[in-house]
């Protein structure tokens, strides 16, 4: 982190450098994963404990398969991680970090949530 005052530099020492830590594709492709309200219910529920498919699926109301299908996104993108006990599978989150982005977003999203909600430019209407 550069000091207080200290000029950003990019490649090539050029200003005006990214403060971010990975390529802007790849955050943006981070938050997409959080950006479906089905996974982020998910994600919002293993934050609190592990939780089975089917404690998921009670938790969102979406169809089995749907749920799988979101499990499946979450373990390949690195958020969730998964452990067979006998006949069941149980999810948890793979970085107690997570927690900290959703919190962080949440309060943010609220402060401008009627702002956010009067938005057309980006996705379907939400209530």
């Amino acid at each position: 982190m550069p000091r207080q005052g200290a000029a950003v530099t990019g490649p090539a020492g050029r200003p005006g450098a990214s403060r971010l830590a990975c390529p802007p594709e790849a955050l943006a492709r981070y938050f997409r994963v959080l950006g479906d309200p089905t996974r982020l219910r998910m994600v919002e529920a293993l934050c609190e404990r592990e939780r089975t498919v089917s404690e998921l699926v009670a938790i969102t109301g979406a169809p089995q398969s749907r749920v799988s299908n979101h499990l499946a996104c979450l373990k390949w993108c690195q958020l969730a991680e998964a452990e067979r006990r006998g006949r069941e599978v149980v999810y948890r989150i793979a970085d107690p970090r997570v927690e900290q982005v959703l919190g962080l977003a949440s309060r943010l999203a609220s402060d401008h949530g009627e702002h956010l909600a009067a938005c057309r430019r980006i996705g379907p209407d939400w209530t």
